[in-house]
């Protein structure tokens, strides 16, 4: 018999990492996607976006700066333009581009960010400029905004279901104004892993925790829905807590994508892989879209 409270706790949470479901049902309500808004898992995702010794949350500020002067020249950008970024994270784009002269309007769900990046707009002297909202993208409602570009970038529309994905999609077109764009980075459907995995390690400090855990991951792919899920046990030690998290990522087929922005109101779809040839490391993974309202034609398809 087992008297102590944190070793039943310990042992009660390798009872349930063995009696685990064979595959975990994506986005599930009790323990799907990352939880974004909670204030110490916020902290720590600060953190990592802040790392410039790796691109896992946020990219160097060198990738970033290239990344700023080809939206400005996709997107026809210039003082006095205004700007939608999507999941905006701590500001990293938003706030350059309102120092650029742009107006910003951003938008996240995670409060250490939110607050990071209004500390950063007031810093550089934007705070009239770049206005940071916490809320929910898929909440968030700017229907007539009329703004002139929009962002969603870092493959975040793949954390969500097809049909959430066409809807925040289907919100963006509605936010802008007439020949406005938006430019959309996403996972390249062809470089992506597709083999079932499984790992673990330990360690003390990191996004999933400050005091010692033990990581244990799984992945699945879904051939037919081009879909991978990911379940993370991450089981504390101090305290037994378990902690489980399932994260899923929708790919897509660059037609299909061009079909979905197409469908919700964009005429023109431009494709650009491996980052036109940008300097990010990870290039090859990516494609890039820029949808336009109008029949401007604004790149090479």
């Amino acid at each position: 018999m087992v008297n102590n409270p944190v070793e039943k706790t310990f042992i009660d949470a390798l009872w349930k990492i063995y009696r685990r479901a064979e595959r975990p049902l994506p986005w599930d309500k009790n323990n799907g996607n990352l939880p974004w808004n909670d204030p110490d898992f916020s902290e720590r995702m600060l953190r990592e976006h802040l790392d410039q010794s790796h691109g896992a949350a946020s990219r160097t500020d060198a990738e970033r700066t290239a990344q700023l002067d080809w939206f400005w020249q996709k997107l026809t950008l210039r003082p006095g333009s205004t700007v939608y970024d999507m999941t905006c994270g701590p500001g990293l784009y938003a706030v350059p581009l309102a120092q650029r002269g742009c107006h910003v309007t951003g938008v996240d769900f995670g409060p250490a960010s939110v607050q990071y990046a209004r500390e950063l707009a007031a810093q550089k002297g934007v705070t009239d400029s770049c206005e940071i909202i916490e809320q929910d993208i898929r909440d968030a409602d700017y229907t007539g905004a009329n703004f002139d570009a929009a962002l969603f970038l870092y493959g975040q529309l793949a954390v969500f279901p097809r049909e959430e994905a066409q809807q925040l999609l289907k919100n963006t077109a509605d936010a802008l104004g007439e020949n406005g764009r938006l430019v959309i980075e996403m996972l390249n459907q062809e470089h992506v892993d597709k083999e079932n995995s499984n790992w673990w390690y330990t360690d003390d400090t990191g996004l999933w925790g400050d005091a010692p855990f033990l990581h244990l991951g799984e992945r699945f792919w879904n051939e037919k829905e081009k879909r991978s899920t990911e379940r993370f046990h991450i089981l504390h030690l101090d305290t037994g807590q378990l902690d489980e998290i399932v994260l899923s990522d929708q790919t897509y087929a660059i037609d299909e994508m061009t079909n979905m922005l197409k469908t919700v109101g964009f005429s023109t779809v431009s494709v650009y892989k491996a980052w036109d040839g940008l300097p990010v490391y990870d290039a090859e993974e990516w494609v890039v879209y820029v949808a336009e309202k109008s029949q401007t034609l604004i790149g090479n398809q």
